[in-house]
């Protein structure tokens, strides 16, 4: 124990690896009970943040600015794009002003599958708030801020 005033607590390997494990497990949970509830209305993550962008966007998009805009290479996401147009849920659209460029543009069932994304989404959401409470939420948030 360190009983100086003013001097911060000594913290020993083992319990900052302890703590690292632990948060990068609860990551993991979180993120397989996010791709699992995705998963439920037939997408996976990625899909559903292309999908999410599309809608928000309000219009189609260029490749590229999809991939921007969900932080991947342009090859993924043509390969991204090639799997929501196989199930319908995008189509491809030549841009008029320049044949090399080609936009996607949500379909109806790619609204109405983002949609069901989106609750489910919301659903884990409010799932993990209620798990932590007020209390442990905010003093989760001022750690992970700490971390940054």
């Amino acid at each position: 124990m360190n009983d100086i005033v003013g001097q911060a607590p000594t913290v020993t390997t083992t319990e900052t690896n302890s703590v690292m494990l632990s948060l990068l497990s609860a990551a993991h949970a979180i993120e397989a009970r996010l791709e699992q509830g995705l998963a439920s209305v037939g997408l996976s993550s990625a899909k559903h943040a292309v999908l999410s962008q599309l809608a928000q966007a309000g219009e189609a998009l260029t490749l590229s600015e999809l991939a921007s805009r969900v932080c991947c290479v342009r090859s993924n996401m043509t390969q991204l794009v090639d799997r929501l147009e196989a199930e319908g849920l995008v189509r491809r659209i030549d841009d008029s002003g320049d044949r090399r460029i080609v936009r996607a543009a949500i379909t109806r069932l790619g609204e109405e599958r983002q949609a069901a994304g989106a609750d489910q989404v919301r659903q884990i959401q409010s799932e993990f708030a209620a798990a932590l409470g007020q209390t442990d939420r905010a003093a989760l948030e001022r750690a992970l801020a700490a971390l940054k």
